[in-house]
């Protein structure tokens, strides 16, 4: 709730809402939506009024963000604000106050908090404007006031952040409107006390932490106290942040500590629907960040991303199909393996491991070996050549091959549309940049491409993509039993990228990949693709002509210093691979050029 004028705080207000006010090194708003986002909240919806461009700034920043604005919010109290915000609240939701510091696990506490409806409150704060709850005997909200010689039995102070049902929600909203015109003003705790004292199913049950780490600030006495207070709160969260590894190595990648902690969530039956829910909420975004809305649907599996391989090779081929497969590195090589092992109709097209692709020779197979099908990588991990899979896949659809595409080491980094693309199936997995955990495979299927498969043989009992598909349409649930708790992870990564983008992702892997592209040349190192056909995902670096030169002493120096390295996997080529992507940073990058550095000077 952000609609409010916040004068009590004076010239600080006059032209900004009060959430606005920098404790730390964010506004307080700012702060909080950020810890909601990283507690796997999907959307926030803010009801703004006074000085709303500067929420409006904030949406633009956050595309997660929904702004509803309070036009009377000068004549309302923020139940008004919180009655504008009703059409957009699909479930259940948290409610908060935009003037607030507090530690994230409040928000933790709230979410797992068996009951449906759950106030959080805090003990003493001497704060001079304390709000005191009162609750019946079953511990459930009954009455609040700022002055304590009307409570009975104290609950706890008001803290400002509530767990509600969409039901709830909607009698607090009758509730305004039948009493609006006996008091126009109303809060929402106002409502919220009524409608919990109404029936057993609205009961708003009081969580109180008695030594809760929180503030709001109405004025400037609260202000102070905020400040006072903000560097205790980040230590508590410090105290549970995990310890920081770089993981330079091209899959699994960095985690944030927010995907980590998604997957500490209760025990949970994948065959009840809640988790049908998430399941099928996971592979609706998925869908929508390759192609347009209704045109992709992604299919889940167990496994990793060489799995999805599996599931397409051993699905996507009828018995009279004719496949064509790219080999230009190891996992070019791999789905060759694949279809041999599946003895399907197929023929390689070797390339270099570390050039460019022949192209027009290749369309010249294409046509002259009367190929129904296409396969090759997007982005081949063991060098970071990027393949031209827009071209390639433009002319097959041309000429009625369909295209087959591994793109686990390009997905949500590379933009794809597998429309505009023309790519008809498509691989990827959890654990690169998407930046889950292992443990997800995923296959993106074009509708019309996917629907021809249920003619196809059932060449794999537990990797068949049409079997998996209409039974996840038919029950909501996989054939067997799913990686729970890393679909949480990637439940939570999801909302991540949804939050930087993918294409804002690309750009701060590009800018970690111009880092060491400088310290590259500077240390007169050579790489083994050429700049010009890297993904900037990926750097296959040819090790130093130094006899001193050894990569398990540079991978183990690497490691005191917090980064994960790997060696090339090229078996003509000695190399050591460097990743550019999953949760690291430009500056992160620097430092690791500075050990490689450091390594490479100690050689000479």
């Amino acid at each position: 709730m952000a609609g409010g004028l916040g004068t009590r705080l004076k010239d600080k207000t006059v032209t900004m809402p009060k959430g606005f006010i920098g404790i730390g090194d964010l506004p307080m708003v700012e702060w909080s939506v950020q810890k909601l986002f990283a507690a796997g909240i999907e959307e926030v919806i803010i009801g703004t009024g006074h000085c709303d461009e500067w929420y409006q700034r904030l949406a633009e920043q956050y595309p997660c963000i929904t702004l509803f604005k309070n036009e009377h919010y000068a004549e309302t109290g923020s139940m008004g604000t919180l009655a504008c915000c009703v059409p957009g609240v699909k479930g259940d939701f948290l409610l908060l106050e935009s003037d607030l510091i507090y530690d994230a696990a409040g928000l933790s506490v709230l979410i797992n908090e068996p009951h449906p409806n759950v106030l959080l409150a805090s003990g003493p704060t001497q704060s001079g404007d304390e709000v005191y709850l009162e609750a019946d005997t079953a511990g459930n909200f009954k009455k609040h006031s700022k002055n304590r010689a009307l409570i009975g039995d104290l609950a706890g102070e008001l803290v400002g952040i509530t767990r509600l049902t969409r039901d709830t929600l909607d009698k607090m909203a009758a509730y305004m409107k039948a009493h609006l015109a006996d008091e126009p003003k109303m809060e929402y705790e106002t409502a919220m006390a009524a409608v919990s004292q109404s029936g057993d199913a609205n009961r708003i049950f009081i969580r109180k932490l008695e030594y809760y780490l929180w503030r709001e600030v109405d004025d400037e006495n609260h202000l102070a106290m905020a400040k006072l207070i903000y560097p205790r709160i980040k230590e508590a969260e410090s105290l549970r942040a995990i310890r920081r590894e770089v993981l330079l190595n091209p899959g699994p990648a960095t985690t944030s500590d927010s995907v980590k902690y998604a997957q500490v969530c209760p025990d949970i039956c994948p065959r009840e629907s809640e988790f049908g829910d998430v399941m099928e909420w996971i592979g609706r975004e998925l869908s929508l960040m390759a192609g347009k809305p209704g045109h992709v649907e992604t299919v889940l599996f167990g496994g990793s991303g060489t799995a999805a391989d599996e599931v397409m090779i051993s699905s996507c081929i009828p018995d009279s199909g004719k496949l064509l497969i790219v080999d230009n590195g190891a996992y070019g090589a791999r789905f060759a393996k694949i279809a041999g092992v599946y003895e399907l109709n197929f023929e390689v097209f070797k390339s270099s491991g570390f050039l460019p692709l022949d192209i027009e020779a290749l369309k010249a197979k294409l046509i002259n070996g009367k190929f129904t099908h296409f396969a090759m990588v997007y982005h081949e991990t063991t060098t970071g050549l990027l393949n031209p899979v827009p071209e390639l896949c433009h002319f097959c659809h041309e000429h009625n091959i369909t295209t087959i595409i591994d793109a686990v080491s390009a997905f949500a980094a590379i933009p794809i549309d597998m429309d505009t693309d023309h790519i008809d199936f498509m691989a990827s997995t959890s654990n690169k940049n998407i930046q889950g955990m292992a443990g997800v495979a995923f296959v993106f299927c074009r509708k019309e491409a996917l629907e021809k498969l249920k003619d196809y043989p059932m060449r794999n009992y537990y990797l068949n993509l049409w079997d998996q598909y209409q039974y996840f349409q038919k029950t909501r649930q996989t054939r067997f039993t799913p990686p729970v708790q890393t679909l949480y992870a990637l439940r939570q990564a999801i909302i991540e990228i949804k939050l930087e983008t993918i294409e804002k992702r690309y750009a701060r892997y590009s800018a970690c990949w111009e880092e060491l592209l400088a310290g590259v040349k500077k240390m007169g190192l050579k790489m083994l693709v050429p700049p010009e056909a890297q993904s900037k995902l990926i750097t296959a670096i040819i090790d130093p002509p130094s006899p001193a030169y050894n990569f398990e002493a540079l991978h183990d120096l690497a490691r005191t210093h917090g980064f994960t390295i790997y060696p090339g996997k090229l078996s003509d080529a000695n190399t050591f691979r460097i990743a550019d992507i999953g949760d690291i940073r430009p500056e992160e990058m620097a430092r690791f050029v500075k050990v490689l550095e450091n390594y490479m000077g100690s050689l000479k």
